[in-house]
């Protein structure tokens, strides 16, 4: 700003008075006074302004007292966004951790649901181990993981429990015997996967732009695919389109792979949990009970009485204490593939390619327990131990690759 010519600067007037030395008086001598504007409100709260009396200048300490008022109303509004779905969820983890107390305990007493905790702690430091380890590369935050746990121990295993008794008194009654074969090899691998995939979804999918996805990138596009129409609001469903001529197609990051596998081996992880809680408290209540009615019957008790305990044990926590993780990890990268990669295809077929892999493998697994022990042990050798190498063989690979990448200047 240039100085007037008598070389003194002129004194800053505020924005009112600006505009009312701007404005021609009046034949009578008095100013035109503004009217004040009303801002816009798009939330919950509207601005009211109270009328502001004659020959108060707007900015002054009166109006901004007015204006000041719905801001303080929304800083301590209790319900904002951030925290509402936080609460939800947390009041929701919390009811569905007291239900599935309350059906594992009467389904093995007190007595057994104390023995299944204990038992069903030993493994959970190995597999949590190694999920820290991969967790490395994916850097997945701490709460994201316990919000897993949380998710596979409490609701997964809840929804699991009430819709695998559903479904079994179903077929049963329609099937027969060979309903309970069809609800272990095909009805109950659908419904865990899909119960613990959940998780997968809230987390990793862009809700309310958890991650910034481009308009270009099939994140953005299943975005849109999901929740959003035209701007016009008409026409169809906005759809999966290839990347536009000139780009380079991405690929997905072994650090997006690794959080896939992170967080669906977390959240099955907790799965795993609760269910040997309830397979090991169920084994050692009938285990219990055959001992008094042998003891009843006048013969010698001993350790060979708690046979059934220890083979569930050795089964469930010794031999495949990664069986649920594996599984759940494959719809993780597949749903990760789908979410970051720009290929047309793989996007595409990534998340059901993904499902359908680790409701397949699990429904092995299942079939594999009533081929008896020659069986099981021929399926564990050539399915479950070859897949287990892959997982591990990524998990290196994610590790190592997140490593050269670090380690390239620039």
């Amino acid at each position: 700003m240039s100085s007037p010519p008598g070389g003194k600067a002129s004194p800053s007037l505020p924005v009112g008075a600006a505009a009312m030395a701007a404005d021609p008086p009046s034949p009578t001598g008095a100013r035109p006074f503004p009217e004040p504007r009303v801002p816009r409100s798009g939330g919950l709260l509207r601005v009211r302004l109270r009328p502001v009396a004659a020959g108060r200048i707007p900015g002054q300490r009166g109006a901004r007292m007015v204006r000041a008022a719905p801001s303080l109303v929304r800083r301590l509004w209790p319900l904002r966004r951030p925290a509402l779905p936080s609460a939800v969820a947390a009041l929701a983890l919390a009811g569905s951790g007291v239900l599935i107390l309350h059906l594992v305990q009467r389904q093995t007493g007190t007595t057994g649901l104390l023995v299944g905790l204990g038992l069903s702690l030993l493994p959970l430091p190995f597999v949590l181990g190694a999920l820290a380890w991969l967790n490395q590369t994916a850097r997945v935050p701490i709460r994201h993981t316990l919000f897993c746990l949380a998710w596979g121990a409490c609701a997964a295993t809840t929804v699991a429990i009430l819709a695998n008794g559903w479904t079994s008194d179903f077929l049963m009654a329609h099937q027969g015997a060979r309903g309970e074969s069809l609800g272990a090899e095909f009805a109950t691998p659908l419904i865990e996967e899909v119960a613990k995939g959940s998780a997968l979804l809230m987390l990793l999918l862009p809700l309310r732009r958890r991650h910034r996805c481009e308009e270009g990138r099939p994140c953005g596009r299943l975005r849109r695919l999901l929740w959003h129409r035209h701007r016009d609001g008409e026409g169809p469903v906005a759809h999966f389109r290839p990347a536009p001529a000139g780009q380079q197609r991405a690929r997905s990051r072994p650090r997006t792979l690794a959080a896939g596998a992170v967080l669906g081996g977390v959240t099955a992880c907790g799965f795993a949990f609760t269910e040997n809680v309830l397979y090991l408290g169920r084994a050692f209540t009938a285990d219990r009970q055959a001992r008094l009615d042998a003891i009843g019957l006048g013969r010698t008790p001993s350790l060979r009485d708690f046979d059934g305990t220890v083979h569930t044990f050795v089964l469930r926590a010794l031999l495949s204490p990664f069986a649920h993780p594996l599984f759940t990890a494959l719809a993780g990268i597949g749903l990760a593939v789908t979410l970051t990669t720009g290929r047309r295809w793989a996007a595409r077929l990534g998340a059901p390619a993904g499902l359908v892999l680790a409701m397949g493998l699990h429904g092995v697994w299942n079939a594999a327990a009533g081929l008896g022990t020659d069986g099981f042990l021929l399926v564990y050798g050539l399915v479950m131990v070859p897949c287990f190498a892959a997982l591990v063989c990524f998990a290196v690979w994610a590790q190592t690759r997140r490593a050269r990448q670090s380690a390239r200047p620039g």
